[in-house]
């Protein structure tokens, strides 16, 4: 993201060594050593420009012998080709109507929260919020979102565009054929995704937003979040998370947390924690909506730090479990109690077969407890469980079917 990228639209000719080929009234895009890293749909909204900016000077310089009916347009491949995602973004520019008659910024163009429909009639939301990654350890937080949303049947109403939050080398977006279709592809991009619920099951109605953690500007980003809750009228902003802590996996799982008045604490059941240290994207948001007078709560989940590489329905369900009495909602939750027990079963036999790994969670055990962390550690002094993970990994490996 370093360098700018400079267009410079050029006619090609017969005569031109690099361009060899190519009809006349073609053109190419030059300066294309290396492809941008976020802001893709931004890039190619560029390039697009460039090209269409340029269009009438080449088709001047390089005009057909009479009678001939002019060629249309086109851009070469650059010496370095983007990836797939970067020229479907480019076609899919061109062909949604977009008015290519100015060089401003596309990042302008591009609403960030869209709305689709605001729900009438609406009931004292809470928004609960999860973000894949730092903030989700064993994936328990997003996974507890996304159950709460499925069970109660929200449908999606809003998402906030990626395009200014992310940085697509790390966060990649990913191609797949069109539902019914063998030839037409499309792009899915790392997105918030906001689903709702008005379920007479609930005392109130159900915001749900899942989203992988943003890289960049995170002010704004949670500003584009507060925006949407204030149009629902949310009357709390709970923010779920996982930890890795050093804890056993045979213990319940412990809660921790935080919340903007010492009731809403009481109810959740967590007690303030005196962590201080690095914080993602959900430490921003809550402090933010403290600010903006927002009430606001968080739930982090702690997970056993040596089975951090596989999903915790354990975890997941400590969380679900604390949520609902704030919805005033009950549910069957048989499917997650019984991924539990098989969770459980697996690690006890594990932990049956190997004698050391027995004796580390045993210490574990008796070890005396810790004031609980409020978000996950960086360079903490977790005692070292790769023999663990891997032996965990390869009895799981052994029981999936063929």
């Amino acid at each position: 993201m370093g360098r700018p990228h400079q267009f410079c639209a050029r006619a090609a000719s017969r005569s031109s060594r690099d361009t060899r080929g190519l009809e006349p009234g073609a053109f190419f895009i030059e300066n294309l050593r290396w492809s941008p890293d976020a802001k893709w749909a931004g890039f190619c909204f560029q390039v697009v420009h460039s090209s269409l900016v340029a269009q009438p000077a080449i088709s001047r310089s390089a005009a057909p012998a009479r009678g001939r009916r002019p060629p249309v347009p086109r851009m070469c491949q650059p010496p370095q080709r983007p990836d797939t995602a970067m020229l479907l973004a480019s076609r899919r520019l061109v062909n949604s109507g977009f008015v290519l008659d100015s060089p401003v910024s596309s990042s302008r163009r591009f609403a960030m929260l869209t709305i689709h429909a605001l729900p009438a009639g609406l009931r004292r939301p809470i928004l609960v919020m999860a973000f894949s990654g730092w903030n989700d350890a064993a994936e328990a937080a997003t996974t507890a979102a996304r159950y709460l949303a499925t069970a109660f049947r929200a449908t999606k109403f809003a998402e906030i565009d990626p395009e200014e939050f992310y940085h697509f080398g790390l966060s990649r977006p990913y191609v797949r054929f069109k539902a019914g279709s063998e030839t037409e592809r499309e792009i899915i991009w790392p997105s918030t995704e906001f689903s709702i619920t008005q379920s007479p099951e609930l005392a109130r109605d159900l915001v749900v937003g899942v989203a992988a953690e943003p890289h960049l500007k995170w002010k704004t980003y949670c500003a584009n979040a507060l925006d949407l809750a204030r149009r629902c009228e949310v009357t709390l902003v709970l923010t779920l998370g996982a930890l890795l802590a050093e804890v056993p996996h045979t213990r319940p799982v412990r809660l921790v947390g935080g919340a903007t008045d010492a009731e809403l604490a009481a109810r959740l059941g967590v007690r303030p924690t005196k962590y201080e240290g690095p914080t993602g994207i959900v430490g921003v948001l809550n402090t933010i909506c403290r600010e903006q007078g927002f009430t606001t709560a968080s739930l982090w989940a702690n997970v056993p730090h040596y089975i951090s590489g596989i999903e915790n329905p354990k975890a997941t369900l400590a969380l679900v479990r604390r949520v609902l009495p704030l919805l005033g909602a009950t549910l069957d939750l048989t499917d997650l109690e019984d991924a539990v027990k098989q969770f459980d079963r697996n690690l006890t036999e594990i932990v049956r077969q190997n004698a050391k790994i027995a004796s580390y969670i045993k210490k574990l055990e008796s070890s005396d407890a810790e004031e609980p962390a409020a978000e996950p550690r960086q360079g903490s002094d977790l005692p070292p469980a790769a023999e663990l993970v891997a032996e965990i990994e390869q009895f799981l490996r052994q029981q999936r079917p063929e």
